[in-house]
C-alpha cells in the first residue's frame, strides 16, 4: 500500500480512536502500521517482535490490539487458544474465510468468490428459516497446506 493510501486511513482510524475517548499516540500508531505491513495474520507476540526496538512493551501491545478489536478495527481469530490479528476496517469482502494448517499454523485468506456466493445464499437461508439478521461470521476450514502436503508427500 501507498504512502498516501496509508496515510488516509491512518487518518481516518485516527478519528475513529479520538472518538472512543483514546489518544491516538505513536504506540498505537507503531501497533497499527504492523497490520498494513503484515503479510499474513499477526500474534501480539509477533507484534511485540517487530517493534522490539520501539520500546514498546508487550502489556502495551496486548493493551492496545484488544481496544482496536473492541472498536472493530482488527479482527481477532483464535486458534488452539492463539489469538492471531487482522485489519478488519478496511476490508470490503461480503465474506471473510480462513484455513488453518495442522502442520505449521499458518492462517490463509480463503477469498474464491464462488465460494463466497455460495455462502451468502447460505446465509440468506440462515437467516429467513431462523428469522435472524446475521452481521458477521467465523469459518476456519482445517487441514494441511499446499506447501506441507508436498513436504509430506
Amino acid at each position: 500500500m501507498g504512502q498516501v493510501l496509508n496515510k488516509d486511513k491512518f487518518s481516518l482510524i485516527k478519528k475513529l480512536i479520538e472518538r472512543n475517548g483514546y489518544k491516538f499516540t505513536k504506540q498505537r500508531k507503531l501497533i497499527l502500521e504492523q497490520f498494513f505491513i503484515a503479510d499474513r495474520h499477526l500474534t501480539a507476540e509477533e507484534i511485540y517482535q517487530r517493534l522490539n526496538k520501539s520500546n514498546i512493551g508487550l502489556a502495551t501491545v496486548y493493551r492496545n490490539v484488544k481496544i482496536f478489536s473492541n472498536m472493530g478495527i482488527v479482527k481477532e481469530i483464535v486458534v488452539d487458544g492463539v489469538s492471531y490479528y487482522e485489519l478488519k476496517i478496511y476490508s470490503k469482502k461480503p465474506l471473510h474465510l480462513h484455513f488453518q494448517c495442522v502442520n505449521c499454523n499458518e492462517i490463509i485468506d480463503i477469498d474464491e468468490r464462488k465460494v463466497a456466493l455460495g455462502y451468502l445464499k447460505l446465509n440468506k437461508t440462515i437467516e429467513d428459516i431462523n428469522d435472524l439478521e446475521i452481521y458477521d461470521v467465523d469459518i476456519m476450514f482445517i487441514g494441511l497446506c499446499k506447501g506441507c502436503r508436498e513436504s509430506i508427500e
